[in-house]
């Protein structure tokens, strides 16, 4: 039986790889054979986790990187050939800026922009240095990493919704500028994972997030990186242009209805 690991040999970025869902895929594609070169502007934590991942006996580089700005990208492309010759994946996972809950026309300008610098913007001019990268080679995998928030408004979330509602348009243009050319470009959609972000929330925050789910539970960063991995291995091959979401059930639709613990007829507003 072959032990051939699906993605041997191939070379992989991941943004956003300092933490959390990041940190994550960037283990569960050198699990998968990759090289994977770490992005994000934390240098400590990146090369704490290319040093443990070089430890397993991968390889792994760090590449600090600040996604807003276009010649950091740009190096971090470049650095990647450099290093590895070749670009086979691209994981465009970085987030950040934005705002607290907040009604739209109390959201401070500057807090707007922000949010679409990095989940936007950011997003863009890393596809924007990664496909030539592709093309050169003769083929590619991108994932971009979008949210239920993308697909369901969240009312406070301005500049996260607009940001995740447009990195799928950005996403599918790009799947249909480079579907006859060897380059799927593919998008996911996590619901509640249990992150750093969710951690700090406290447990009744957890609790929350979990119960809205139709699961009853929150994600793991893991099976967010399952995913990556089989978007960017030959099994996914027939796949591009799409939103996978990973949400224990939350966009499905409503749960059924449950009658009250004590009986009597289901309550047709419960959820």
């Amino acid at each position: 039986m072959s032990t051939q690991q699906p993605l041997d040999g191939r070379v992989a970025i991941v943004t956003g790889a300092s933490r959390g869902i990041g940190a994550a895929t960037a283990r569960a594609l050198h699990r998968a054979g990759a090289a994977v070169v770490l992005a994000a502007r934390d240098a400590d934590a990146l090369h704490t986790l290319a040093a443990e991942i070089e430890a397993d006996g991968g390889r792994a580089l760090a590449v600090p990187t600040d996604v807003t700005d276009a010649a950091a990208v740009e190096r971090m492309v470049d650095a990647t050939l450099d290093r590895f010759g070749h670009l086979d994946a691209a994981v465009n996972n970085a987030a950040g800026g934005g705002h607290s809950p907040t009604p739209l026309a109390e959201v401070d300008i500057a807090d707007f922009d922000s949010a679409l610098a990095v989940n936007l913007r950011g997003v863009f001019l890393a596809m924007k240095y990664e496909i030539p990268a592709m093309l050169d080679w003769g083929a590619g995998t991108i994932v971009n990493m979008s949210s239920t928030a993308g697909l369901q408004a969240v009312g406070g979330l301005t500049g996260y919704v607009s940001a995740k509602f447009g990195l799928i348009g950005l996403t599918r243009t790009a799947a249909l500028d480079y579907a006859d050319r060897g380059i799927r470009v593919n998008a996911l959609a996590p619901g509640p994972i249990h992150t750093e972000q969710l951690e700090a929330a406290g447990e009744q925050a957890r609790q929350a997030a979990a119960q809205a789910m139709p699961m009853r539970r929150i994600g793991l960063p893991e099976e967010v990186a399952a995913a990556v991995v089989w978007l960017c291995s030959d099994e996914s091959s027939f796949i591009t242009g799409a939103t996978l979401p990973i949400d224990g059930g939350k966009l499905a639709g409503s749960p059924p209805f449950r009658r009250p613990t004590g009986g009597g007829r289901p309550n047709p507003t419960a959820t």
